[in-house]
């Protein structure tokens, strides 16, 4: 494994980037890429896509939208790993070699599933009713998109902690099973400052709510979006609470501090909402028309975004063939001629230590057993609030039988 920091960053293609991915997600993940301490890995999640996506068309616009936007936005593809999934083979087999050791107590834990057996039950439905095997096995590809990497951090949300822990927990299962430290244990970089942009009605841009504004929009479309934005009835002259308005809050998210401090004491002299809106538009549109040319530029050139993804695709399976290649070998799908394989995995068994920790979720908290070489457990404990505390226990507990 590479002593390098690895970063991960996927992108699901269902949709048209709009504002809000740009300064939540595409603007502060570029800057991350330029920093030369750690290598990031950026790829467009199509196979995600597809759990919840069946419109063909749709996926590729918006692989072909996303890369552009991406690239628009100044990632370098000469200084990242920045790939399409499905051009990765060594993913989806993995996933394979990780479902075979995945517990499917776990999968039953999983926020998206749970939540959706939930609302069919809430209508008396069976609990399984529309939901496809994608949705449920979800969680084991993103395993395999982070460990066929081996990053070390993974941007996210709270809401996606859960499946950065259970990436770590299949991990460790599958270090566990065939003896070796085959992956590097991911965490989650947890994003609490990332901005969070107000739509066109004043609740969180998001297509699930259909109040987005999009990124690429022309010039004059996009001024007809921001004046379309609802505020409250207050009149011209009439002082204003910038803390409580949408587009005060999209302005600062583009605006410098004095800019943005230069608009606060304009609400406080009454600027009328016209005004506020034609100066959110102007800022708007200095930060993106540079890029909007660049964007449609690569639109209009799909053959050139394909050929910068597939050679994304070639530097990352560089990276992926040798470690498939060696866990392969790990479970015995293997050459029949190479004799010293058998010979390799009897003494990897001889040589694993007599006793092994491991940490599982258990609930809304953690914990961790200690198996002997029959898997006979010697020991357990739950309640950890992070499975680093439950390893650190399970390793005094191991001291404590002898075997740390």
């Amino acid at each position: 494994m590479g002593k390098q920091l690895r970063i991960l960053t996927g992108i699901t293609t269902t949709g048209t980037p709009h504002l809000g991915n740009y300064v939540g997600a595409i603007r502060p993940a570029i800057a991350a890429s330029r920093n030369a301490g750690a290598e990031s890995f950026y790829f467009l999640a199509d196979y995600h896509a597809l759990v919840k996506c069946d419109d063909p068309a749709r996926v590729q616009r918006s692989t072909l939208e996303i890369a552009a936007s991406w690239l628009a936005c100044g990632l370098d593809p000469e200084k990242v790993y920045f790939y399409r999934q499905s051009d990765i083979p060594e993913i989806p087999e993995l996933a394979w070699l990780l479902t075979c050791v995945t517990a499917k107590g776990l999968l039953n834990r999983a926020h998206a599933y749970k939540a959706a057996t939930d609302v069919n039950r809430e209508k008396g439905d069976d609990a399984d009713a529309g939901i496809n095997a994608g949705l449920y096995m979800y969680p084991v590809l993103m395993a395999a998109d982070i460990l066929i990497f081996n990053a070390n951090k993974v941007p996210v949300g709270r809401d996606q902690v859960q499946h950065i822990e259970m990436a770590r927990d299949i991990g460790q299962r599958f270090n566990h099973i065939y003896g070796g430290e085959f992956f590097a244990l991911p965490e989650a970089a947890i994003e609490e400052n990332v901005a969070t942009l107000p739509g066109t009605d004043g609740r969180k841009m998001s297509k699930s709510y259909d109040n987005t504004i999009p990124l690429w929009l022309p010039e004059k479309d996009l001024r007809k979006a921001i004046l379309g934005i609802i505020t409250n009835s207050q009149a011209a002259g009439e002082a204003k609470n910038p803390d409580d308005s949408n587009i005060f809050a999209i302005y600062q998210a583009f605006a410098s501090v004095d800019e943005t401090a230069a608009m606060r004491r304009a609400y406080a002299e009454g600027i009328g909402w016209g005004d506020a809106k034609q100066k959110v538009f102007e800022r708007v549109n200095t930060e993106l028309a540079p890029m909007r040319e660049k964007y449609d530029a690569l639109v209009a050139d799909p053959a050139q975004i394909e050929d910068r993804l597939r050679a994304g695709a070639a530097r990352a399976r560089a990276l992926a063939t040798p470690l498939l290649a060696k866990l392969r070998r790990a479970v015995g799908l293997r050459d029949l001629r190479d004799t010293a394989s058998t010979a390799t995995k009897s003494k990897t068994l001889v040589e694993k230590p007599a006793l092994q920790p491991v940490v599982f979720r258990d609930g809304d908290a953690f914990a961790f057993k200690v198996l002997d070489a029959k898997k006979s457990v010697l020991a357990e404990k739950g309640g950890f609030a992070d499975p680093k505390s439950a390893m650190a226990a399970a390793r005094e507990a191991m001291a404590s039988l002898g075997g740390g």
